[in-house]
């Protein structure tokens, strides 16, 4: 048995590794950037592994992943509250590990299109997030305007879109050069 042949029998293995990995970070990061009150949440640190996860074990896995840590994270920990912010995160969070995922498995491995990988996964969470928001404010009875979509998609984002924009394409530049992301 060749090596080849040996890196495509664990690929799964390493997939459903690497997502337990990207959940159990899910739960981690929180508690750090907790620390931070006027930019804690700001920095979505649960978007990290998710985002990284689309990269590193692919689109399908990374959406589990992503519909999930919500969920669990408030089981374990009590936040983020279910409804609305933790059940429409996990609509938006499913988007960004499947767009991720897709998109870096379509385009060139070059670093211009992982930055296309992660904008485009941004932005098209971000427009779930929103649809989730305002699908759940007919069940909740709480206003979800356009002024509240672009000041909790975008506006009140920046430190986190300007920390995932730095952070995961020197991450999964640096994962793919030491030889951990599958092409």
């Amino acid at each position: 048995m060749n090596a080849v042949n040996t890196t495509q029998k664990s690929t799964p293995v390493r997939k459903l590794t690497s997502s337990g990995v990207c959940l159990a970070l899910c739960m981690l990061l929180p508690f750090l950037t907790g620390q931070v009150p006027q930019v804690g949440a700001a920095l979505s640190p649960m978007h990290i592994p998710v985002l990284l996860c689309g990269f590193i074990a692919g689109p399908y896995y990374a959406a589990v992943v992503g519909f999930i840590a919500p969920l669990l994270r408030f089981m374990l920990f009590g936040m983020p509250p279910l409804m609305p912010i933790g059940t429409a995160m996990c609509f938006e969070l499913a988007v960004y590990g499947l767009v991720a995922g897709l998109l870096y498995k379509a385009l060139p491995k070059k670093i211009g299109f992982i930055y296309a990988s992660l904008v485009g996964a941004m932005l098209l969470g971000r427009v779930v997030w929103g649809i989730a928001r305002w699908a759940l404010s007919g069940v909740t009875g709480i206003s979800f305007t356009f002024e509240l979509f672009m000041a909790g998609a975008f506006i009140n984002a920046i430190p986190g879109i300007v920390l995932h924009i730095v952070l995961i394409p020197v991450i999964v530049v640096a994962l793919k050069k030491a030889g951990f992301l599958l092409e």
